[in-house]
């Protein structure tokens, strides 16, 4: 019996993966391989591979949230759009993004902060114990990652895993740095780069790892 056969995305796609690999410094093996090579296939950029950190149970705490069926709480919905939510959805997870709700839209007015800080407040404050969420995915604020390590540092239990990965110029490589020093699982990457791009490949990588 023969195996399936490919189609032309996939043979795409797999030739992306192979001259990503070899292309590749060497820096990284084992599960944390996948999961640099698939943002370098989402970006273009061999860079991530110098930038990307790694809390060393980073990788094993994102797969334990995903197949326990988790939700992932994005900051943007370029984040959402990105996430494979057809793989997720068979561990039982969902992606959880509040930036266009409407009450931290009115939140953010009234109390002028960015309505991504809101939002996370929303999913993490106001929500309480009902909050089902394992990861957070950060891609384009900084002011959330930074709003959800100043409610960890006030005594909330953090996620299973940050991928804190924003991209910009005001506050994002300050936010990374911070997340880097934390003893919690994350990913970041350092400096300027990221995205939300770079936010939803990590996640897919995840998943896919998840399913494995």
């Amino acid at each position: 019996m023969t195996g399936r056969r490919m189609g032309k995305g996939e043979r795409i796609e797999s030739d992306s993966f192979r001259i990503i690999e070899a292309g590749m410094q060497g820096r990284f093996d084992g599960q944390h391989l996948p999961i640099v090579m698939r943002v370098i296939h989402a970006t273009g950029d061999f860079q991530f591979e110098e930038i990307l950190q790694f809390h060393p149970g980073a990788i094993e705490s994102g797969i334990r949230a995903v197949r326990a069926g988790k939700d992932i709480f994005v900051d943007v919905r370029m984040v959402e759009a990105g996430i494979n939510k057809k793989a997720l959805s068979r561990f039982g997870g969902s992606v959880v993004c509040h930036i266009s709700d409407d009450d931290v839209e009115k939140a953010a007015l009234q109390r002028e902060m960015t309505r991504a800080e809101c939002a996370v407040e929303k999913a993490f404050i106001n929500n309480g114990s009902d909050v089902n969420i394992g990861i957070v995915a950060i891609g384009n604020a900084p002011t959330a990652l930074i709003r959800l390590m100043e409610i960890i540092d006030s005594g909330m239990a953090p996620p299973e895993l940050i991928a804190g990965v924003p991209v910009g110029f005001v506050k994002a490589e300050e936010s990374k740095a911070a997340l880097a020093k934390q003893d919690y699982p994350f990913i970041t990457c350092l400096g300027k780069k990221g995205g939300s791009p770079v936010a939803a490949a990590i996640i897919n990588a995840i998943v896919r790892l998840a399913g494995q």
